[in-house]
């Protein structure tokens, strides 16, 4: 309880701490592009009707773009990270793709799957698979021989030892690449939907901005933020709720 009122004391400083930047710079700067913190939450709620059917695609869309990388990413790396020979035939193609920046691969998703949820999704999961699939590896990587000589004793096979040793040992490390994979899911998907949608909150706050209307493009900024903020604390709390054993001995 101390814990969840300390993050929202957290979060409530944060946040005035940001409004008091913010308006500190649009004053300094008296630009239209930068409107106060008032005009940018004002026109959140007045906009709310026309943002939150946009919040909801965006959300669906990374949402799913997250799962399908953990779901396809996460075995496959932890499976690398344990089986030596596969590691050495598939380990220097994933290495080599990796630092490849595979927003460079959305023309050719929009050519094969078309503009909408399939090519923004497609993308995404791209991103998040690699970055999950290389975590995922090197944490499998680096489980101690002993934990699974020790279970090895026991009477365990491969696939026992798969599931209690290398998949709850490498879960944090895991969850952090979520963490760190739900920012960058965010970043691509403003740049998806502002490139190739016609709905979202990329395409909400591109198009305010091609109207010059600045007010409109700050408030659907500012539910980008949430979107974001939410699936990082939405992780935690899977991350709090899996990996129990982890947070004890913290």
């Amino acid at each position: 309880m101390r814990a969840a009122v300390r993050k929202v004391v957290g979060y409530l400083g944060a946040i005035a701490v940001m409004l008091v930047v913010w308006e500190v710079a649009a004053l300094v700067l008296a630009s239209p592009a930068l409107p106060g913190p008032a005009s940018g939450v004002g026109q959140l709620v007045a906009q709310a009707s026309v943002i939150w059917p946009q919040f909801i695609v965006s959300a669906w869309r990374v949402v799913a773009s997250i799962v399908v990388g953990l779901v396809v990413g996460g075995p496959i790396g932890l499976l690398l990270g344990r089986a030596r020979r596969a590691d050495a035939l598939f380990g220097p193609l994933v290495f080599l793709n990796y630092p490849i920046p595979k927003v460079v691969f959305f023309p050719i998703l929009l050519v094969l799957l078309g503009i909408g949820d399939v090519s923004i999704i497609a993308l995404i999961s791209l991103i998040v698979f690699f970055q999950i699939l290389v975590t995922a590896r090197d944490a499998s990587k680096s489980i101690p021989s002993s934990s699974v000589l020790s279970v090895r004793s026991l009477g365990a096979d491969s696939w026992q030892v798969f599931r209690h040793v290398v998949v709850p040992a490498s879960m944090p490390e895991v969850f952090t690449a979520l963490r760190i994979s739900a920012g960058t899911a965010v970043a691509v998907l403003f740049f998806a939907e502002s490139v190739a949608g016609s709905t979202g909150l990329g395409y909400y706050v591109f198009d305010a901005w091609g109207r010059i209307a600045y007010g409109e493009m700050f408030a659907g900024i500012l539910a980008m933020a949430v979107l974001g903020v939410l699936l990082y604390e939405a992780i935690e709390f899977a991350e709090r709720r899996v990996c129990r054993w982890a947070q004890a001995q913290r």
